[in-house]
């Protein structure tokens, strides 16, 4: 799976997530009908990661949600693990991939608020 295309929406999506939710329907509200990547179901590969990390402008160590228990267990310092050791960290375990991310494939942005996308449109 790769990053959208210019003028195509994806949104990185939980769907038991209610930040990733209220997201898709901010989008949906503005006439948007994105691309939905379930991504706990679809791991996204280091490759993918490393394309949103660019479109987000973000270090690796922002899109890693550290609350999750497989993180404790995974003892990876994210402030000194390299941007390689944090991509295979989340490729391997999706559930660490901060949600919902929604690009554009030049752009991206974690909606967190959800209201964020709308920086997109």
């Amino acid at each position: 799976m790769n990053v959208a295309p210019p003028g195509h929406y994806t949104i990185y999506h939980n769907p038991r997530c209610s930040k990733s939710r209220a997201a898709l329907a901010l989008l949906r509200e503005h006439g948007i009908e994105p691309e939905i990547v379930d991504y706990l179901k679809h791991a996204p590969a280091v490759a993918e990661l490393r394309a949103l990390i660019t479109a987000l402008q973000l270090a690796p160590r922002k899109i890693v949600r550290r609350s999750e228990p497989v993180w404790r267990e995974l003892d990876i310092d994210p402030d000194l693990a390299d941007e390689n050791t944090l991509l295979a960290a989340v490729a391997a375990h999706p559930i660490l991939l901060e949600r919902p991310i929604v690009s554009t494939g030049r752009r991206a942005v974690i909606g967190r608020p959800p209201e964020r996308v709308l920086e997109l449109l």
